[in-house]
């Protein structure tokens, strides 16, 4: 079952698009307007009439397009700049002086709204290319283009690239306020698993363990069972283990509506990434102690898969090899570059020559269940062991490996 919970508020980018709509509309009016008062300086008026009333129908035809980055495709795009140079370069065929004079082009400053949806669309580099053949074309249709001339159109191509830059900051904006919702929501999920857990299921294991311990004979061994489980769903629970959050976004009525919806069934063998310590958190213990980062430690699934089997492997064989009273300890830590994982045990330790030994005798638990895997993450696997002293294995693996498709075995 997934728990869905709706955040209302505006979005950053949307007010931009608004006001792009009233600019379209207003200068439009204005290049008609610019016209019909001066509609004695032109030789060939009918040329400019036919383009501006082709522009009063496009104008008006596309405001849904310039709603939104979504709506505003790059077709669209496309026509729309081509209509904004199509009008700049008949400016000379309508008004034989306009390239003597300085007077304003058919569109006038419509021509910006256009470089502005690029802008808009997509960022700063979009709008370079679009002013930039409006530039162009602007200098084509002077001529013999003045000091104003260059005045006018790098002040289009630098408001252009401002905006888009802007636009652009305002997107990664809005990514981090998605990824802050995100951990809000996960952070409410966890504390209510935790109230639930706490008020039912640890307070029953907590209670098997004693009565057990009572009781003593089998029901001392069910206890010590319960017990351990109690202090690994404790682990797990305090360790912030929440299942991965989706974030959805839709636009109503101007405003945007984040959908945070949290997924209570989806688990770490699904594709993407999953959190490492979700796959970890389950071998602690009572003889088994777990430390691990504050954040969580994400990695392609099948890495992460891979390498909590190198983990098991590990601990399978303290578990036959140090004997049922030794102690484990996992420590994960979360590099740069890299994800280290450390398997430590307080047991008897491995006497010189035993891991050659075994391999000879075909017991290749430590060269396939560990360094097996581990090399085929792109990792490295390192054991370090002194008599007496308990095993150290050090399992390194590179943020973003290649997996081969092969898969160790799990053999010791």
């Amino acid at each position: 079952m997934a728990r869905r919970e709706r955040v209302v508020r505006m979005s950053v980018e949307q007010p931009l698009w608004r006001a792009l709509t009233g600019y379209r509309v207003l200068t439009m009016l204005y290049a008609v307007l610019l016209t019909a008062f001066g509609r004695d300086e032109f030789e060939r008026l009918w040329v400019a009439a036919a383009f501006l009333a082709f522009l009063f129908v496009w104008t008006l035809a596309t405001l849904p397009k310039v709603r939104s980055a979504a709506s505003c495709t790059k077709r669209f795009l496309g026509a729309d700049l081509t209509v904004a140079l199509s009008g700049i370069l008949l400016t000379p065929l309508a008004d034989l002086d306009s390239q003597t004079f300085d007077g304003p082009t058919l569109p006038s400053i419509w021509t910006a709204g256009s470089v502005l949806a690029f802008a808009l669309k997509g960022g700063w580099r979009w709008a370079a290319f679009a002013s930039t053949l409006v530039a162009a074309a602007n200098i084509i249709q002077r001529g013999d283009p003045s000091r104003d001339t260059f005045h006018n159109v790098l002040l289009v191509w630098v408001a252009a690239i401002a905006i888009g830059y802007v636009v652009e900051v305002a997107r990664a904006s809005e990514r981090t306020l998605a990824r802050a919702l995100e951990i809000e929501a996960a952070t409410r999920e966890r504390e209510r698993l935790a109230r639930d857990i706490h008020d039912s299921v640890l307070q029953v294991l907590a209670m098997v363990q004693r009565r057990g311990t009572a009781i003593g004979g089998e029901a001392a061994e069910l206890g010590r069972l319960a017990g351990e489980q109690e202090v690994a769903l404790r682990t797990l629970v305090s360790s912030g283990l929440v299942p991965p959050t989706r974030v959805s976004e839709d636009a109503a009525d101007g405003a945007v509506v984040r959908t945070v919806e949290v997924d209570e069934e989806h688990g770490p063998d699904g594709g993407g990434t999953c959190d490492l310590r979700a796959l970890l958190a389950p071998h602690a213990g009572a003889r088994t102690s777990f430390a691990e980062p504050g954040a969580p430690v994400p990695l392609p699934a099948a890495v992460a898969r891979e390498l909590a089997a190198a983990v098991s492997a590990a601990l399978d064989n303290v578990r036959v090899h140090a004997g049922p009273g030794a102690r484990a300890w996992i420590l994960v830590e979360d590099e740069p570059g890299e994800v280290i994982v450390t398997v430590r045990d307080d047991g008897p330790g491995i006497p010189e020559g035993r891991l050659a030994q075994a391999e000879g005798e075909g017991r290749l638990g430590v060269a396939l269940s560990i360094r097996g895997r581990l090399s085929e993450l792109g990792g490295t696997a390192e054991l370090i062991s002194v008599p007496g002293q308990g095993t150290e294995v050090e399992l390194k693996v590179p943020k973003a490996p290649k997996v081969s498709r092969g898969k160790a075995g799990s053999a010791r």
